[in-house]
């Protein structure tokens, strides 16, 4: 294993984008189930955690993660309860055996991210499609929480 040195970054320069991300995920991550965080190593120490973004409409909740470069056998997508989880792995390319790494910033490893839904699915109705790196996750709501209009009647 080699190790390479990495450069001191100026103190008044901006992190990366990536490593913020990373960081807020990791504290949003703490809030949505703080036990995890004293039981489990984090990603944050790890390695890598892909973005997301979820949306909502009446009739589903939809959501869009980025995982360039994954393969679709490399990803699994998981329902329990109102926790939706998707995780992975993005395998490293082979080493290269001449020369020395200039800069190296991609992360590679194991992944695993997990949202609690905002309202309960049909489990039987989700899909989901990858194309171009980009993960999306339909998922229908239940006819419960389905939003319901009321006819107001007149006597």
């Amino acid at each position: 294993m080699k190790l390479l040195k990495r450069e001191k970054q100026d103190r008044g320069a901006l992190a990366p984008l990536p490593e913020l991300n990373r960081i807020r995920n990791e504290i949003n991550r703490i809030f949505e189930d703080p036990i995890g965080f004293v039981t489990a190593p984090t990603s944050f120490f790890e390695g890598w955690s892909p973005s997301l973004d979820i949306y909502e409409d009446n009739d589903q909740i939809t959501v869009r993660t980025e995982l360039p470069g994954l393969r679709k056998e490399d990803i699994s997508i998981t329902l329990e309860g109102a926790t939706l989880t998707i995780s992975g792995e993005r395998k490293q390319e082979q080493e290269r055996k001449e020369g020395e790494t200039y800069r190296s910033e991609r992360y590679f490893g194991r992944f695993q991210r997990s949202v609690t839904l905002p309202h309960a699915v049909d489990p039987q109705k989700i899909q989901a499609t990858y194309k171009d790196g980009m993960l999306t996750v339909t998922l229908p709501k239940s006819e419960e929480a389905k939003p319901k209009q009321i006819q107001v009647k007149t006597s």
